[in-house]
């Protein structure tokens, strides 16, 4: 039989589908505490093959686990990875790209929506019982809205604004075309092209390449009242230069779903700032993400047992 760790619960009946695929399953809750002295979680058959995990490489060893041939992370990002001994190792490592991507594409459009029609002033005026209509309510309609990252949660967002009316633009590392997308642009045109979006929303992985790509000079080039959407990874942002916007009183809403430091230190000026939304990198829940999740990973399972390819294979070296 094959051997897994499981660091996550999916239920009796879901573990049960694992083993009848041929594979001995222990179950690790990577977010309980250790009980040996050191911290670590050193359970698992020595010969285990396979990990199913989020993050529990703080404390599980993979230098304990010589078997061990692939990790399926229950992420999209794959920053929690001990990746230079993955690499040494040449374990494979599979995600849950595309999972997650359809409660995102919808806060994506709720927080569109909510910058437009005012909700949090409203929201405010409803607790301290204040009837006062606002005349700055705005409309999607003939707008621009530039995804920095074409993948599948910006395609999730991108399909649902279709009946606004907006126009939807794309950047990726090519400029090559994607579904849902009006026009994609070669990502060395994120500065120029940034200046007539009314929306810069954020779906690129965090890696080398990716940090602080939302620098100084995009922030500077974006319109004043332009709305930022952030969730991917609070590095992708120059976090310094947007808190120096802000004091300035730019853009008309910034969304943060993600910040460089989670949690957000409640000593941040990001908590200050009237036309800040933080929310705490909420974006991906859904009441359907385990059972999504769980299907990708037993299909994965299923094409390990038959020696077939796995979904969502990782190239650990660039990140994504």
């Amino acid at each position: 039989m094959i051997k897994v760790i499981l660091t996550y619960d999916y239920g009796k009946e879901n573990i049960a589908a694992i083993e009848a695929l041929g594979y001995e399953v222990t179950l690790i809750n990577e977010n309980a505490h250790g009980s040996q002295s050191e911290g670590t979680l050193g359970l698992g058959d020595k010969a285990t093959e396979v990990l199913i995990c989020y993050n529990p490489f703080d404390r599980l060893k993979l230098s304990d686990y010589p078997q061990l041939k692939w990790i399926q992370l229950s992420s999209i990002g794959i920053d929690q990875l001990p990746k230079e001994e993955v690499l040494e190792r040449g374990i494979s490592v599979t995600n849950n790209q595309g999972g997650y991507s359809i409660p995102m594409g919808e806060w994506i459009v709720y927080k569109m929506l909510e910058a437009y029609k005012m909700g949090r002033t409203l929201q405010k005026q409803q607790a301290h019982k204040k009837w006062k209509m606002q005349s700055g309510v705005r409309e999607l309609t003939h707008k621009k809205a530039m995804f920095l990252g074409t993948g599948t949660i910006a395609k999730e967002a991108a399909k649902r604004l279709e009946p606004f009316n907006i126009e939807r633009i794309g950047i990726n590392t090519t400029g090559h075309p994607a579904e849902g997308f009006d026009k994609v642009f070669f990502i060395e045109a994120l500065e120029k092209e940034v200046a007539q979006a009314d929306f810069l929303i954020v779906s690129v992985p965090h890696t080398p390449a990716t940090e602080k790509l939302v620098s100084q000079k995009v922030l500077g080039a974006m319109k004043e009242d332009a709305v930022l959407i952030n969730i991917a990874r609070g590095a992708i942002i120059d976090e310094d230069a947007l808190i120096q916007y802000l004091e300035e009183g730019k853009f008309l809403s910034v969304a943060l779903d993600v910040t460089v430091t989670e949690p957000l230190p409640a000593e941040s000026p990001l908590w200050t700032f009237e036309q800040v939304d933080i929310t705490p990198h909420n974006s991906w829940i859904s009441e359907y993400r385990n059972q999504r999740r769980f299907d990708l990973i037993l299909d994965n399972l299923e094409a390990y047992a038959n020696q077939k390819p796995l979904k969502n294979v990782v190239d650990v070296k660039r990140g994504y």
